[in-house]
């Protein structure tokens, strides 16, 4: 559908246009009416179907419809993460560059004062994190008794990282009348709770299967050794030439080591994660997105409010400890109608970590091979084998009998010798 037909402001459509969009997306056309109407609303919906704009435009439309002369803000956007946090700001900032609104951005890991400044000048709409949130509620250098509007993006997210306790604290200090929108991707009984505490007579919106991934990601699982993980990486990101891809470790110590090992193997790697200054996690991030690194090391929090679209491989070097966040993962590509590929590397101590994903995925998620590694194969009750090289389909209970010949690329008689040559854009 297009934009016109939703109800937006022409100034907000004039945003819209200038941004290239030219449709909605299907969360967008169900959840814009809703908000526009002032319904409490429950969106379900996949990383990268355009969630933020489904919720960004209709509040920045309703605010303007209904601007006053008050310096408190009127919506507040909760999100689990520094990054996301900037994300859905800038977000806000672009949507609304013609309309005579304000937004703010609250995070950690930067100086307070700044912030506590633009607040005193006054905003329209303020996009926190939960822990830097209270501590400006704690120091009442904010003002939430004019909130119109609560937005809490990313839920299950949030509740993964434990601020149940410091969304019920903000919600205390909130007006009891107000519109609440509660996004989520991923359902649990935590989230069931949290709506059913938060939002009154919502609209459900779900544009598709609950803690499903995205159709346009191809999923592919290589069974190999622990110790040969970061051999393997390597040699699918030289063999098959990836311009970027972005990797996820499970912990902190981990990713910088990952890191390290890639970098030495002349692969441009860095890494990302909460012990990295907001600065540094900034500086990491900008590098990224401008192609002068070839791989992004994150942990699962760390990752929230990457947005790529033109990212084409992520790669679980390491399974997530919450199933459900296989999908947040994979879902960093395959963004904006754009198809992608999401790579797991399987140990043999990760099998009931997969078991638990592919149950909630409802399928077996195909398996690959790569030239000169011998892989792990386990015989997993319902699976129907491994697609070998070249895409061909192994009988089950079949081995790939030939040699090991190149176990850890880049040493000697590897001919994976391609560089990495940061690819200039626009």
């Amino acid at each position: 559908m297009k934009f016109e037909l939703l109800g937006l402001n022409p100034e907000i459509l004039k945003a819209v246009e200038k941004k290239g969009y030219k449709k909605s997306t299907p969360i967008q056309e169900k959840s814009i009416p809703a908000i526009l109407n002032g319904k409490d609303v429950l969106g379900g919906a996949q990383t990268g179907t355009g969630k933020t704009a489904a919720f960004a435009l209709p509040i920045l439309n309703n605010l303007y419809e209904k601007k006053h002369a008050g310096n408190a803000p009127r919506a507040l956007v909760l999100t689990p993460t520094r990054e996301l946090a900037e994300q859905v700001g800038e977000s806000f900032i672009n949507y609304g560059k013609f309309l005579d609104l304000t937004t703010i951005k609250i995070y950690g890991g930067v100086k307070i004062n700044p912030q506590i400044t633009n607040l005193k000048a006054g905003t329209d709409i303020v996009v926190a994190t939960p822990g830097r949130l209270l501590d400006h509620i704690n120091q009442g250098t904010i003002n939430l008794r004019e909130i119109e509007i609560l937005v809490l993006d990313e839920a299950d997210r949030m509740l993964d990282m434990g601020f149940i306790r410091d969304i019920k604290k903000i919600l205390k200090v909130l007006p009891a009348h107000r519109q609440n929108l509660l996004f989520s991707a991923t359902y649990g009984k935590d989230i069931k709770q949290l709506s059913a505490d938060v939002l009154r007579n919502p609209v459900f919106i779900e544009v598709t299967k609950r803690n499903t991934a995205a159709e346009k990601v191809n999923q592919i699982i290589y069974r190999i050794e622990k110790g040969q993980k970061r051999h393997l990486l390597a040699h699918l990101i030289k063999e098959e030439a990836w311009y970027q891809a972005l990797v996820f470790a499970r912990t902190r110590h981990g990713a910088n080591r990952l890191a390290r090992q890639l970098d030495k193997s002349g692969i441009p790697a860095t890494a990302i994660h909460s012990d990295k200054t907001q600065s540094a996690r900034t500086r990491a991030m900008n590098s990224f997105k401008k192609g002068d690194l070839q791989v992004l090391v994150a942990t699962d929090v760390a990752a929230r409010g990457i947005d790529l679209q033109d990212l084409t491989h992520v790669v679980n070097f390491e399974l997530p400890q919450v199933p459900e966040d296989y999908v947040h993962r994979i879902g960093r590509t395959g963004r904006a109608g754009k198809s992608g590929t999401a790579i797991t590397l399987i140990a043999p101590e990760d099998r009931a970590q997969l078991q638990k994903i592919e149950k909630i995925l409802k399928y077996s998620i195909p398996e690959a091979r790569a030239k000169g590694f011998k892989p792990v194969f386990e015989q997993v009750e319902g699976r129907s084998g491994s697609r070998g090289e070249g895409g061909r389909r192994e009988k089950k209970g079949k081995t790939n009998k030939r040699p090991s010949t190149n176990s850890a690329p880049g040493k000697k008689g590897s001919d994976n010798t391609r560089k990495f040559r940061p690819k200039r854009r626009g």
